[in-house]
């Protein structure tokens, strides 16, 4: 585990220390998850991208070409 320093607002320290105290963590331990959200964050939107730069409007309209045309059952109607 790394040990780093960082400089916060007065602001943003005081509301994180008692978001921290409400969540029954520490101030580390939410510093640590808020970092982790960011970067899983990130990473999901490159990923996305990247995935939508291989998609292919035709592929896609021919996967739907193929899904039958019924009625959805009952439980499963938007209203």
């Amino acid at each position: 585990m790394s040990a780093i320093s960082i400089r916060l607002p007065d602001s943003v320290h005081t509301m994180a220390r008692e978001i921290a105290r409400e969540d029954h963590v520490s101030l580390n331990q939410f510093i640590a998850s808020a970092v982790a959200e960011k970067i899983s964050a990130l990473t999901t939107e490159t990923y996305l991208a990247a995935r939508a730069a291989r998609g292919s409007a035709d592929k896609f309209r021919a996967a739907l070409a193929k899904v039958p045309a019924i009625e959805p059952e009952e439980f499963d109607r938007l209203s």
